[in-house]
């Protein structure tokens, strides 16, 4: 029998929490050094060391060298962070331990901008180039995103059970899909093989001024998605219950359903669809706090969804494979896991 009392229980997580958090901490700054140090360039770790010390012999080209994984390093952790609370968020909503940031439609929407623009334009007999350059795969997928959203919420404010709304966005999703098999069917290899590329994520190809971009969208998008945190609580427990708290949880969807969109959207725009991240990292993050909490659980997610993508760029970096690869590999265990636990459960 468990005789620990409330107060002692509540110790324990207090204790628990300040220990995963510190971990977290710990194991980001072990990783934004491993990151600095880690490259293709050929450059020693002592020229890159003398880089930041301005005591180096290659002061110029390492400090070029540092720009660019710096850059990178803040492109993958604004991806960590953006997919693992999207995923967070979608779990809470629909509650459903395998539902991801992309369980509406985002990257299906995204993934059809940039098929549009990569291939759709080239079967026309139009070039890209000009339409690119104002335009950008970035943005052509970031509205196929958007108009998802916006599908999907107007669907929603006539769907009164969350499963409706979901089975909706399953179904943009398929929708984008089928479009882009048409358009990769006919495109040229050429055309093909550059939406492969983009297809596969990256986090190496984002420029300084892109990478401010993603990170100002995703932070507005992280800031909405902190001002739900009471109503994903009531939300833990179901619509009902929160409707009976006197929460609108259709205006919560929606503000909900936006945040996750920014996040999940904007990171697909620029670095490509990055798989399993948004789908592991609550679970690693709950299997380390032992808390529903969102006041604990969103700040924990996104910390520990930092750190994976900085672990997963490193080895993408180390064995020069696609990004999606590593996070596939490292997602996939954990999945299985959950699926497992709740077999036990049944």
């Amino acid at each position: 029998m468990n005789t620990a009392s409330p107060t002692q229980t509540t110790g324990q997580s207090r204790r628990r929490t300040t220990l995963t958090f510190a971990i977290l901490s710990v194991l980001l700054l072990i990783l934004l050094a491993a990151n600095l140090l880690t490259g293709d360039s050929g450059l020693p770790a002592t020229a890159l060391i003398g880089a930041m010390t301005g005591e180096s012999d290659h002061t110029g080209y390492a400090g070029a060298i540092l720009s660019l994984r710096i850059t990178r390093i803040a492109v993958a952790a604004t991806v960590g962070a953006a997919l693992s609370v999207g995923g967070l968020l979608m779990q809470t909503m629909f509650r459903n331990p395998l539902a991801d940031p992309y369980i509406l439609g985002v990257s299906s929407g995204a993934s059809l901008g940039a098929a549009v623009l990569m291939l759709g334009l080239p079967l026309l007999g139009l070039g890209t180039s000009s339409v690119a350059g104002s335009l950008g795969v970035a943005g052509a997928a970031w509205a196929g995103a958007a108009l998802v959203l916006i599908a999907v919420g107007m669907v929603s404010r006539w769907v009164r059970d969350i499963l409706g709304v979901l089975i909706v966005g399953v179904m943009f999703g398929y929708v984008a899909g089928a479009i882009i098999q048409v358009l990769q069917y006919l495109s040229s290899a050429e055309s093909l093989k550059l939406f492969t590329l983009w297809s596969m994520g990256s986090t190496g190809s984002v420029t300084v001024q892109r990478a401010i971009i993603m990170a100002v969208v995703v932070a507005a998008g992280l800031i909405m998605a902190t001002a739900h945190i009471k109503s994903l609580n009531l939300m833990l427990l179901g619509e009902d219950y929160a409707r009976s708290m006197g929460l609108d949880t259709r205006r919560t969807r929606l503000g909900i359903f936006a945040a996750v969109t920014l996040l999940a959207g904007t990171t697909t725009a620029f670095c490509g669809p990055v798989g399993f991240v948004g789908l592991a990292v609550p679970h690693i993050t709950r299997m380390m706090t032992a808390s529903s909490d969102h006041r604990v659980m969103l700040p924990a997610t996104l910390l520990a969804g930092i750190d994976v993508m900085l672990a997963c760029d490193i080895m993408a970096k180390t064995l020069v494979l696609p990004i999606n690869s590593i996070t596939a590999l490292m997602g996939v265990p954990v999945i299985l896991w959950v699926i497992f636990k709740n077999m036990r459960r049944c």
